[in-house]
C-alpha cells in the first residue's frame, strides 16, 4: 500500500480494518472466508484504504511552508465506480 501512497504512512495500519469491515457489510459476508477477503475484494479494500490514509483530515488541504505549496484534493467519500463495480458482483440484493 505504501507504493500506491508514495511513502509510508502510519495510518495505513488503522484504516485497513476500517474498510475491510466496511466492504464486509456491504457484501453481506459474501467473498470472505472469515474476515479474510478473497483477491477482488483484497483489491477493492486497498484503493480505497489509500485514499483513507492519503489525506487523513478527509477534506481538501492546502499547506504552504515558505515556497511549497501542497494540496490534497483526494480523499474517501465512499466507494468509487469500480470499486462499487466489483463489491456489487457479491452484494446480496433483494428480488
Amino acid at each position: 500500500m505504501t507504493a500506491l501512497l508514495g511513502r509510508d504512512n502510519p495510518a495505513v495500519g488503522q484504516v485497513v480494518p476500517i474498510i475491510t469491515t466496511m466492504a464486509k457489510a456491504y457484501t453481506r459476508g459474501r467473498g470472505f472466508d472469515g474476515n479474510v477477503p478473497n483477491d477482488e475484494l483484497a483489491a477493492v479494500i486497498t484503493t480505497a484504504s489509500a485514499r483513507l490514509a492519503a489525506n487523513g483530515r478527509q477534506s481538501a488541504v492546502r499547506d504552504k511552508v515558505d515556497d511549497v505549496e501542497r494540496e490534497f484534493r483526494t480523499f474517501f467519500q465512499g466507494w468509487t465506480l469500480a470499486e462499487q463495480s466489483v463489491l456489487n458482483r457479491y452484494r446480496v440484493r433483494a428480488m
